[in-house]
């Protein structure tokens, strides 16, 4: 297998794996929100969101795109894509849940996944594409 081929294979695993706690954190929050302090579905839905988002935007940074961007303006960035995202994803969980009556989790679990593709993608190639593997284990150390 080709160097970068490899090195791809392994950062789409690591976000992967990050994105697999955001999805508990999410989840969990969501549970919490809904289930015991009876928030309905699109509030408990964007609260979990933002927790999420926060964790698998730090964890992700450092660790899957080994990246020096400068926080804020990658976090801004990021901010971007939520500001699309999170009105539509609140919407449909909204509709879905209320008007057509389906299972909160299910659409809990849709919209996770779609936004773990759509954030990949958005991260990789346009958050940290010219900022890839720019820290090092001296930096990392430091923080």
């Amino acid at each position: 297998m080709e160097k970068n081929t490899k090195k791809e294979l392994l950062r789409t695993i690591k976000y992967t794996c990050i994105a697999a706690s955001a999805g508990v954190i999410q989840i969990g929050s969501y549970t919490l929100f809904y289930e015991l302090l009876r928030w309905n579905a699109w509030f408990s839905y964007l609260i979990s969101l933002i927790l999420s988002v926060l964790w698998n935007f730090t964890l992700n940074r450092k660790y899957t795109f080994k990246s020096t961007a400068n926080y804020p303006k990658a976090m801004f960035k990021v901010f971007l894509y939520y500001l699309v995202f999170t009105p539509l994803s609140t919407l449909w969980t909204k509709y879905f849940t209320e008007n057509l009556a389906w299972n909160n989790y299910i659409v809990e679990v849709a919209t996770i996944l779609i936004n773990f593709v759509t954030e990949f993608c958005y991260q990789r190639f346009y958050v940290f594409k010219d900022q890839l593997d720019t820290n090092t284990d001296r930096d990392v150390k430091k923080v």
